[in-house]
């Protein structure tokens, strides 16, 4: 597309889209690549680090009972030793052959524990050789998981807002950062779940897979009570993985939220915030309770669970009290805490995209969303949402 001039010739200054939807489509196609080279990296390193995290846990037991082997062997030495002193001070009350007979037991001792001591030395080699590995390549997919989430975002902001070059040419500036913002929020938020699913219950399944395969060898080697009271610990292991999962799916979508409504899903919410993080909570209600619209329900969750979570990370604060206030039209809430606060929303250090978010939901449902804080004072994040109660 070219743009003509007052005089109806082409202007020296056009603007080829056509050309530059080819370009966009090629950086899209290397930026793909590129994101799939990252991802089989990733992999790769996570394969790897598991076989060495099962090598390394079989080796660390293969080190302990080695060290109780050489333990046991040094006390027979320091008896044969001694033994063999006695002997040869009293050489007239015991024969040749007993003599003989202490003298070698003693060497043998002293060669089978100097091979016990050589391969416990070779153990602890491999041992600190793998505990190096393993932190190297933890390393490695952190780098490769922080450089997907890169990567996704410049997707995503390539094949959303740019996949139609000539619509993104007519949008404003400030459009195209907010998509950016948004993509970023959503990137960032698939980054907590994956390093919830991989730091809580993956590596607990990858660690019930070891100890299943050593309770294995257990049975084998007929050490029946050894097997019994791993597998009792292994059931623990896997109820607290199982508890895991249901935090995490309870976070993504909480279940509660369609069966009970607003008020139960955020007081459950709030026990569990204060237990996770060693702060006091309440809920507070004011009005007639009534079950309300479920978008409306999910935007005030999602809009609590938010401001809990700054809370959480920046306030220090010991204290959270959340109010629900359910009048005739309209809801309003109120999230306090008792904090270090902060002078000026806008001069923070970090992108406030959990804020940003909270002032996107809000505005879809033609709400208020208002933050007040000062240093040393605490934070209270307020919100107003227009609504129609429905009866219980």
């Amino acid at each position: 597309m070219k743009v003509k001039g007052s005089d109806g010739v082409n202007s020296t200054d056009t603007v080829d889209f056509t050309k530059l939807d080819s370009v966009l489509k090629k950086t899209i196609h290397a930026v793909e690549g590129s994101k799939e080279q990252i991802f089989g990296i990733s992999e790769n390193a996570r394969r790897e680090s598991e076989d060495i995290l099962k090598e390394l846990t079989a080796i660390k037991k293969e080190v302990a009972d080695i060290i109780d082997q050489t333990d046991e062997l040094e006390q027979k030495f320091r008896a044969s030793r001694q033994r063999l002193v006695e002997v040869s001070r009293n050489f007239q009350q015991f024969g040749e052959d007993d003599i003989k007979k202490s003298y070698e037991l003693a060497s043998q001792i002293q060669l089978t524990l100097s091979l016990a001591r050589e391969k416990e030395a070779n153990l602890r080699i491999r041992r600190d050789e793998l505990e190096r590995r393993l932190k190297n390549l933890t390393e490695t997919i952190d780098k490769a998981d922080n450089l997907m989430t890169q990567v996704s975002v410049v997707l995503g902001y390539l094949t959303g807002d740019l996949g139609d070059f000539s619509s993104a040419v007519e949008s404003a500036s400030q459009r195209q950062m907010l998509a950016l913002q948004i993509i970023q929020a959503q990137e960032d938020e698939r980054k907590r779940v994956a390093r919830d699913i991989h730091d809580g219950p993956a590596q607990a399944m990858a660690n019930i897979v070891v100890r299943s395969e050593i309770t294995d060898r257990m049975l084998s080697q007929g050490r029946i009570q050894e097997a019994r009271s791993e597998l009792a610990e292994l059931r623990g292991t896997v109820r607290n993985t199982l508890s895991e999962v249901r935090k995490i799916i309870f976070d993504l979508r909480p279940m509660a939220l369609d069966d009970l409504g607003i008020v139960p899903t955020l007081r459950k919410y709030l026990d569990d915030f204060g237990q996770r993080n060693g702060m006091l909570t309440e809920l507070k209600t004011l009005g007639k309770e009534g079950r309300l619209p479920a978008s409306i329900e999910v935007v005030i969750f999602r809009l609590v669970q938010e401001a809990l979570n700054n809370a959480g990370k920046h306030s220090r604060a010991k204290q959270i009290e959340v109010k629900l206030e359910f009048g005739p039209n309209r809801i309003t809430g109120q999230v306090k805490d008792n904090g270090v606060g902060f002078d000026d929303l806008e001069k923070t250090a970090q992108p406030q995209f959990g804020i940003m978010g909270m002032k996107e939901r809000i505005k879809l449902l033609d709400g208020d969303l208002k933050i007040e804080s000062a240093n040393g004072q605490g934070t209270r994040v307020l919100f107003s949402i227009p609504i129609e109660l429905e009866d219980k």
